[in-house]
């Protein structure tokens, strides 16, 4: 019988929200504008809050955008940037997932950014596993997990009242 085990409660998800923003902030503070991508919809709820937590810390400008991609077959359905990638071209970009697992579904969402050249492109998510097989790089992350490709990552951050984050 499978095992369920929290890893991560409410608090502790929030406590990493307010750090992950401390963190992009000192990595961005002279940025006037920063754009949060956010894939999908625990990417883009984590985008959300990473957002609020900016905004209660700088005066700078953020811009909050969905990348939408189906992790199984992104190439099938085509990805969709929320917004002009014409809008992306030499600012700083923070593509906002919820777990980064082997790096395909961040490395297919960058698609919607080679038609254009940002100043800076890169990753923040809540958990990340150490199974990487594309070429991804995560700069800021809540949480650095070793599990066994069994083991799965269930975040449930959208319409619960308690988030939290299970290991299966």
């Amino acid at each position: 019988m499978p095992t369920t085990m929290k890893i991560l409660n409410h608090s502790q998800i929030q406590q990493k929200i307010k750090r992950l923003a401390i963190e992009i902030l000192e990595d961005n503070y002279e940025e006037p504008e920063l754009i949060l991508a956010g894939i999908n919809n625990n990417g883009m709820e984590f985008a959300q809050m990473l957002m609020q937590a900016l905004l209660d810390i700088t005066d700078q400008h953020i811009t909050l955008t969905r990348i939408r991609l189906n992790p199984a077959a992104p190439l099938k359905e085509g990805i969709n940037l929320e917004m002009p990638a014409s809008e992306l071209e030499g600012k700083t970009i923070i593509i906002v997932d919820d777990v980064a697992n082997t790096g395909r579904t961040i490395f297919y969402a960058t698609q919607p950014l080679m038609s254009v050249l940002p100043k800076k492109v890169e990753v923040a998510v809540l958990i990340d596993r150490t199974h990487k097989t594309f070429p991804i790089r995560v700069d800021y992350v809540g949480l650095s997990l070793a599990t066994t490709l069994m083991e799965d990552i269930d975040v449930q951050i959208r319409d619960v009242s308690e988030q939290s984050v299970f290991l299966n």
